[in-house]
């Protein structure tokens, strides 16, 4: 099994749910569903899965150059292996989904994914087109480096982004007692709001154990509207704008830098940030709203 074959088998599955989803909203809820931002994510899954595909011959020389360096080798022939991959996995897509929301240099991609202004299955694949220079993937290397077959790898992760195509969806209530240790629907609805007290929470993969392990969950709150997007909205359905806005944003905000501390601040420092803070960061506008009182406080990040 490779991850191609595994998307594949998958792909007609998501179509049906997808096409499911519409037909619930329609007859069931009642509620207008995006059919134009549908047909907008599809557009930008496809140049996801073509730029992803030219490119996967450089990412997968990388993984197995770290390989070669393994301190020793894991057989994937016992199930045991599968399962420490799979931790191993998910432990660092926590990690590099965190840093796609710290560093705005790896945000300029995962802002593509964000920007969706309505919560439905098809949003799971609206992602940006410039992962080789965005940066996750490198997250993958020392998993490899360890001593985990790159093929192995790259399946596990698939697999783990395959979990993560329900997640996108505001049908499904919270799930009882999976809440507490797997991510769900309702934890990732947290994930992609901009209401203050849920920016830059819930950042797991497959399990939500390491976002209350490092102090960056928050549950979904009875009777809270949830509203979805960006902090500033890029209200658009044209797939080339929504896939390069943030980094013209980006690069706009380089060429005005006033000296090499700027211009490292501008692409490396958390999205938001402007010299002399003159602009607010996440954790800003989370700490000014619980500072009004118009917010109960949430656990602090590390960093904070």
């Amino acid at each position: 099994m490779t991850p191609i074959k595994l998307y594949m088998l998958v792909f007609p599955v998501f179509i049906a749910l997808i096409a499911a989803e519409a037909a619930y909203y329609r007859f069931v809820l009642h509620r207008e569903y995006g059919w134009q931002a549908t047909l907008s994510n599809v557009v930008v899954a496809i140049g996801r899965l073509v730029t992803e595909g030219l490119l996967a011959a450089i990412v997968l020389a990388v993984y197995y150059a770290a390989y070669t360096l393994r301190p020793f080798t894991i057989p994937m022939d016992r199930w045991e292996s599968w399962v420490v991959l799979f931790f191993a996995v998910d432990f660092a897509y926590y990690w590099l989904h965190r840093m796609s929301h710290e560093i705005r240099w790896m945000w300029a991609q995962h802002a593509v994914h964000h920007s969706a202004q309505q919560i439905t299955l098809s949003v799971a694949y609206r992602l940006g087109w410039t992962n080789l220079i965005a940066g996750p993937w490198l997250f993958l290397i020392p998993v490899c480096w360890i001593g985990f077959h790159p093929l192995s790898v790259g399946l596990m992760f698939a697999a783990n982004l395959i979990y993560q195509f329900w997640l996108h969806t505001e049908t499904v209530p919270k799930l009882g007692v999976l809440e507490k240790i797997f991510n769900t629907p309702s934890h990732h609805r947290v994930h992609h709001a901009v209401n203050p007290e849920y920016l830059d929470r819930n950042y797991g993969g497959v399990l939500i154990i390491w976002d209350k392990l490092f102090g960056t969950f928050a549950g979904e709150k009875a009777g809270t509207e949830i509203r979805y997007g960006l902090v500033s909205q890029i209200s658009t359905l044209n797939p080339i704008k929504i896939v390069f806005s943030e980094w013209v944003s980006l690069f706009r905000d380089l060429s005005s830098a006033r000296s090499l501390g700027d211009a490292l601040g501008y692409a490396f420092g958390k999205p938001g940030w402007a010299p002399e803070g003159r602009r607010r960061t996440s954790a800003r506008i989370r700490d000014e709203s619980v500072s009004q009182g118009t917010v109960s406080e949430t656990p602090p990040l590390l960093h904070s």
